[in-house]
């Protein structure tokens, strides 16, 4: 079976922090400056990156262009415009890989990542040229729902849109967040086309290690897992675990567990819910910057920006630890990305799944992190 790359972006909902949280502000002064100074690399890099025709990276893939055009029209205080003549370049390529079925892609595949990361993009734009791009895309998105049935464990999720047939949280954490990201282009003509939502929350759930809300035979209450989140239901990345007597749990991990709490979020499941709550318990119970939790190096970047954009969205200054302490997650965070930046002003990961040894991907990751918590 293939396991492909990509991740996605931006938060949009705001959910407010459980009490086992801490609210908290911006990022403390002390940080501003070196947190600005990565940012100003980061973006020196990427734009020394851009080809001749207005891509990043693989031309194969205009999300891989989306994302530095997303990282540039973030940065705070607004100083890079969408008519900028390098940005417009970016834009006008996405354009060009725009198909007349809605979907944005090249190639024939990562056909979802591609089109919920690139309409994202066309709204930062905020350009009405960009307007029928970006409504068409919402409905090529909703159309790749695959409704087959409660009795179906996939019932509800989104895939990538080509020959691989089943869903996945990645790829339904992806839709749900340009759906919502883009609500305002939502047309009366879509009517009979909007996403089903309550299908998408149980296909959510069913990838959550938990029981009694979750019947697959996998789930697990063991305190290792409970309440974190596998790829999809019957799948983990992770693997295995054996419990003894038996049992068998398949192990939540940590960048997955992030795309769990957002999809419920951008599916409006409200922040006293058993399973938010649960998930927010293993969270915490698990937090490190030092890998990602459950996969080690693997998809390291990817798990920094689904960890950034989910705690901003719940308003987090501060995580709550096994044992009374407590985390400053955005200080920690922007000590790690400060180390791990190199001289050229690009990060990279040394394990290249999920295409995280392109600098481009994990620059522009790292860079819209970065806005995320100047703000």
């Amino acid at each position: 079976m293939r396991i492909k790359p990509f991740a996605c972006l931006m938060l949009f909902l705001a959910l407010s922090a459980r009490a086992a949280l801490t609210e908290g502000g911006p990022v403390s002064d002390g940080f501003r400056d070196e947190t600005r100074n990565a940012i100003d690399k980061g973006l020196s890099f990427l734009r020394k990156q851009q080809k001749p025709d207005g891509s990043w990276s693989s031309a194969d893939y205009p999300a891989l262009t989306a994302l530095p055009l997303r990282a540039f029209l973030h940065v705070p205080g607004g100083e890079y415009k969408a008519g900028d003549p390098f940005i417009k370049k970016g834009f006008d390529y996405i354009v060009g890989c725009a198909h007349p079925d809605g979907g944005i892609f090249k190639k024939d595949e990562l056909i979802n990542y591609n089109t919920s990361i690139c309409i994202m993009a066309l709204a930062d734009a905020n350009e009405a040229k960009y307007a029928d791009i970006i409504k068409a895309g919402r409905g090529h998105i909703i159309g790749e729902q695959q409704l087959l049935g409660k009795d179906n464990p996939l019932d509800g999720g989104i895939g990538y849109g080509d020959d691989d047939p089943h869903s996945d949280l990645s790829n339904m954490e992806a839709a749900l967040e340009a759906l919502a990201y883009t609500k305002n282009y939502r047309d009366v003509s879509e009517k009979g086309k909007e996403l089903d939502y309550q299908a998408a929350i149980g296909f959510i759930q069913r990838c959550q290690n938990l029981p009694g809300v979750n019947r697959e035979k996998w789930a697990s209450d063991d305190p290792k897992n409970k309440g974190g989140f596998i790829y999809y239901p019957g799948y983990s990345e992770a693997g295995k675990m054996d419990l003894g007597n038996g049992k068998v749990a398949l192990r939540s991990y940590g960048s997955m567990s992030y795309d769990g709490l957002l999809s419920y979020i951008y599916a409006d499941v409200k922040k006293d819910d058993p399973r938010v709550q649960a998930v927010l318990d293993w969270l915490q119970k698990n937090y490190t910057l030092e890998e990602n939790p459950g996969l080690g190096a693997q998809g390291r970047f990817y798990y920094y920006h689904t960890l950034t954009k989910a705690l901003s969205t719940t308003g987090t200054g501060a995580l709550t630890l096994p044992g009374g302490k407590t985390a400053d997650w955005k200080s920690d965070l922007i000590k790690e990305l400060v180390k791990l930046q190199k001289p050229d002003g690009s990060w990279a990961n040394t394990n290249g799944r999920w295409l995280e040894k392109d600098p481009v991907l994990v620059t522009s990751y790292c860079v819209l992190v970065l806005d995320m918590v100047a703000k």
